[in-house]
């Protein structure tokens, strides 16, 4: 079903081929699990052929029966010519936002007669509605992370630095299935909480700051993203702290009310940050609400106020508004919804009471 999409894309666009180089849309087509660079597609009306060499000829066999595999013995150039007589094509698409500008020189442009036609995001915007069995994946995944923020908040501690919380989650998923996380862990403690996409460092964890916890898990090959803002015992600036919390569940609360199939990635943006707006902290909510989560934890479509994707039934995204202000710290809730025509449907099912109270 992926590759006839493709297909008809191909005869929308008059190509006779494809050429995906991307690994990620590799996987998604073809189910090939390797590293980047070790292998390509090319994939026409009748053909869909899988290049790589030696190390991945048992592995291809294995994953990818709908495909035909071409050897490689010595690189890819050399078996370039002989691709292109079997597609028999004169043109033929490749990915622009992948190919560098020396892979380009070194494959494409001494084959003349060929006229090698630039595309942009074509497979990655298949990729964006996901059909039921990747839906499923995904809820596994935003499951297990839900499990090891919970565990790591069952082992939280004043004193324990950042990088000790994230591994004591990292520990969890692993254990019990996840490949790998989605991405390097947010822990940001205190004024650390003020940069967006602060890194877990040995920092030790305060009483009554605010402390931002971002993860996900990589599970079956498909990602989860999950972010909560939680507080060792009660506030330090109650005033403050609940101020800013309570105007960021709000924003995601209204969103998740109203976003569904149909509304553009700026309009979705838009009914979160008027509540953060309304509340004062406009300039404080820097990025967008969220993005598209699948195979990479960030996919299209973008949500956000420059985002020129429109949501679509199928698309699974995140709802993640934040605050941040230097010197104190943030604030950012994050959950997977599910966007349907009527709606969204929640997956992330962590609580979202910031105080953790324990005998420390």
């Amino acid at each position: 079903m992926r590759i006839g999409k493709l297909r008809q894309i191909l005869t929308e666009n008059n190509l006779d081929a494809f050429f995906v180089s991307d690994v990620t849309n590799e996987r998604y087509l073809a189910g090939f699990t390797g590293s980047p660079g070790d292998a390509g597609l090319v994939i026409s009306q009748d053909l869909a052929l899988i290049v790589t060499d030696s190390r991945y000829w048992e592995q291809v066999q294995r994953e990818c029966p709908d495909f035909e595999l071409v050897k490689v013995t010595t690189k890819f150039d050399a078996v370039l010519p002989e691709i292109l007589q079997r597609v028999g094509g004169k043109r033929i698409g490749f990915e622009a936002d992948h190919i560098t500008v020396a892979q380009y020189e070194r494959w494409m442009k001494p084959f003349g007669q060929v006229e090698w036609v630039a595309t942009n995001e074509w497979v990655r915007r298949l990729r964006a509605v996901k059909d039921a069995e990747e839906i499923a994946l995904i809820r596994q995944a935003v499951a297990l992370a839900d499990e090891a923020l919970a565990h790591g908040l069952q082992h939280i501690r004043p004193g324990m630095t950042e990088r000790e919380l994230a591994w004591i989650m990292e520990v969890y998923m692993r254990t019990h299935g996840a490949e790998g996380t989605s991405f390097d862990f947010i822990v940001a403690a205190g004024p650390n909480g003020a940069m967006a996409h602060y890194r877990a460092a040995d920092v030790p964890l305060p009483m009554g700051q605010p402390i931002v916890i971002d993860m996900g898990a990589k599970l079956n090959g498909y990602c989860s993203d999950l972010t909560r803002t939680v507080c060792l015992g009660e506030p330090a600036e109650p005033q403050r702290f609940w101020e800013i919390y309570q105007a960021v569940l709000a924003a995601q609360q209204k969103a998740e009310a109203e976003i569904r199939a149909g509304m553009s990635g700026v309009e979705a943006d838009a009914i979160a940050r008027r509540v953060i707006v309304e509340a004062g902290y406009g300039e404080q909510f820097g990025h967008g609400l969220g993005h598209g989560v699948g195979l990479e934890v960030h996919e299209k479509p973008r949500v956000s106020y420059i985002s020129e994707d429109t949501l679509a039934a199928g698309n699974l995204i995140t709802v993640e508004p934040g605050i941040y202000i230097t010197g104190w710290g943030g604030v950012r809730i994050e959950d997977i919804v599910l966007v349907t025509d009527d709606g969204v449907e929640v997956l992330t099912r962590s609580p979202k009471e910031p105080i953790i109270y324990g005998d420390w």
